[in-house]
């Protein structure tokens, strides 16, 4: 017996030791300051799909991706309608890009959701017009869709008897029927290509709040939580609701400001599953601001919901009373220290402000702006929300929300501000541009623009672009 009591006590202190030198190795792991080539803040769609390219063109760099959550598409890119949308949006002379992208980014969504047999269901989108006004903008939508390279089979226009005999339970004075639309779930595209870059060699850092940047010698030191350091030689910002934040203490987009809006949804019951067959959107009635009219969604697995409205927060995490409460005082200030307080104390602003708060505060007043084109749903019916999401939306120094993605670059940064949906349709193509536009200006020159990247060659990407 003493044998075995001797046996197991030396047991259990050679367990302690590596136990404790486990734990010691893991906090001095943890206090050293990491090197990168590349680091990218943000794990959204965009900045995971970003890591992705570099990781197959640079592979002897060491790249990073920081992310303040827990996971990928943790915010806005996993908190959104789940739609791939054909390009009928997009003026083609002002946002020919944008369109490219948008155009040949649904290819390569369905051409990597077949590789990865993720779930990308075409069941298309109608687009209501539900006064004379609408329709002209109905007309102007599908003649840009044409410039935009859509087909007559991808999309047409439709009379209210045309959408009635298609759509029996949509009332409208006209409609868009986009035939080239499809329902995914970005969170599990965006854990994909983080997995693939992962593959090629990239670490993440998650659970990593950004919260100071300075210029150490030739590189970025980056602190993350108040107490972990990474270097860095090249850093690019795809931080989204954070993006103008890190900007500005980089020294760059000092006149620009953001305001936060949070999208809500509402869950639609099971037996209005097959209400209709296609998601409903309806012509936004003030294009010039960042509020939306609900739509009708129907996600990827068949469920449907209401939403998004657009509700003023002040923070990129607004989700809740605490954290809004909290940064209240320092975003008001910030906001009336530049152009935002332009937008803030204009009229019809405060106006529409209202309309989507009460939209938060009553379930009917959200229900009842989707009756005016789905007269059948009631809203008693309605009993639980959806995921809420926050959008970021920028403004200028003259006070005036900017509509185009803003991109700044110094000798060794880049910056993607306002990046804003229907983004994540066109991220991996948009992505693309970005990497081969830090490649042309010489900021970091990639290794192999030839390089094949999952199922594309990169150069064919970037030609495709240029059409």
């Amino acid at each position: 017996m003493d044998r075995i009591s001797n046996l197991d006590r030396a047991i259990r202190q050679t367990t302690a030791r590596i136990q404790f030198n486990i734990n010691w190795y893991v906090q001095y792991t943890n206090s050293m300051t990491r090197n990168f080539d590349i680091l990218i803040i943000g794990g959204g769609i965009l900045g995971t799909s970003i890591s992705y390219f570099l990781s197959h063109l640079n592979k002897s760099r060491s790249i990073g991706v920081v992310e303040q959550s827990e996971g990928v598409a943790f915010h806005t890119s996993g908190r959104n309608t789940g739609k791939v949308h054909a390009p009928y949006l997009y003026n083609p002379e002002k946002k020919k890009l944008f369109a490219n992208a948008a155009f040949h980014g649904y290819e390569m969504w369905e051409e990597y959701a077949r590789l990865k047999k993720l779930p990308f269901k075409k069941d298309g989108v109608i687009e209501v017009a539900l006064d004379c006004k609408g329709i002209r903008v109905l007309e102007k939508y599908l003649k840009w869709a044409r410039q935009n390279g859509l087909e007559d089979s991808d999309i047409e226009l439709m009379d209210r008897n045309e959408i009635k005999r298609v759509e029996p339970e949509i009332q409208c004075e006209s409609a868009l029927y986009i035939h080239r639309d499809s329902s995914v779930d970005y969170s599990k595209f965006t854990e994909s290509l983080m997995s693939d870059s992962k593959n090629n060699g990239t670490q993440t850092l998650m659970k990593s709040r950004v919260t100071e940047i300075k210029k150490e010698g030739t590189a970025w030191k980056i602190v993350l939580n108040h107490e972990k350091e990474v270097l860095t030689k090249f850093l690019i910002n795809a931080a989204g609701g954070e993006s103008i934040d890190i900007a500005h203490d980089v020294g760059l987009g000092k006149g620009l400001t953001d305001v936060h809006f949070r999208g809500e949804y509402w869950k639609a019951p099971k037996e209005y599953n097959s209400l209709t067959k296609t998601s409903i959107y309806s012509v936004p009635e003030f294009p010039d601001y960042p509020f939306l009219d609900p739509h009708w969604i129907i996600r990827v697995d068949g469920s449907c919901e209401i939403g998004p409205n657009a509700v003023p927060v002040f923070s990129p995490y607004g989700y809740n009373r605490t954290e809004n409460l909290k940064e209240f005082l320092p975003k008001m200030l910030e906001m009336l220290g530049s152009g935002a307080r332009k937008a803030v104390f204009d009229k019809q602003f405060q106006q529409l402000a209202i309309n989507e708060i009460q939209s938060s505060m009553s379930k009917s007043a959200m229900v009842k702006r989707v009756r005016r084109f789905l007269p059948k749903i009631d809203p008693e019916k309605f009993l639980e929300k959806g995921a809420a999401g926050i959008r970021s939306s920028v403004i200028n120094e003259d006070g005036k929300f900017l509509p185009d993605v803003i991109l700044l670059n110094n000798e060794s940064s880049f910056h993607i501000l306002n990046y804003n949906s229907p983004g994540a349709t066109g991220a991996l193509a948009f992505s693309a541009h970005i990497v081969n536009k830090i490649n042309d200006s010489g900021l970091l020159k990639s290794e192999d623009l030839n390089a094949e990247c999952g199922p594309w060659k990169f150069s064919d990407i970037i030609e495709k672009l240029k059409e």
